[in-house]
């Protein structure tokens, strides 16, 4: 895996990235460290990151167990440390699965084997933060 990333100049924090599989990612700061607000920021970044890759993992195992999903939603909230390195220190993720009558235990099975066993993402972010989810089914 690689990507590159190249500053967009010196009238602000603008970055590209451009990564190993062809696609681009711009992100930047807030005004107040000298960025412009254009693109979200490199931790707005990771955190998204971190919730695509269990997204992931519970719509692959929900569809390899043949339930009929018909939507996936997952809102993120985190905390940080007041001191640097300001790493993340809480993640919760929410859940809300939509499908035709989604049975809760093949649901919570797969976020926990998201949480427990795939997501490269929650591996590494739980090393610094407390990670805790929650899971919601709307019948559809």
């Amino acid at each position: 895996m690689q990507c590159t990333l190249d500053w967009q100049g010196p009238d602000g924090m603008l970055f590209v990235s451009r990564t190993g599989s062809g696609h681009v990612l711009a992100m930047d700061g807030a005004p107040d460290g000298g960025g412009q607000n254009l693109a979200p920021r490199p931790m707005e970044t990771l955190l998204s990151g971190a919730g695509g890759c269990a997204a992931y993992d519970v719509v692959l195992i929900l569809k390899r167990g043949r339930h009929r999903l018909t939507g996936c939603r997952v809102t993120l909230t985190a905390e940080r440390a007041e001191h640097d390195p300001k790493v993340f220190t809480q993640i919760h993720y929410a859940f809300q699965l939509t499908g035709h009558a989604l049975p809760r235990p093949a649901v919570e099975r797969a976020v926990q084997l998201s949480h427990e066993k795939y997501c490269s993402a929650i591996a590494m972010l739980e090393k610094t933060a407390e990670i805790s989810h929650s899971v919601e089914i709307i019948d559809a």
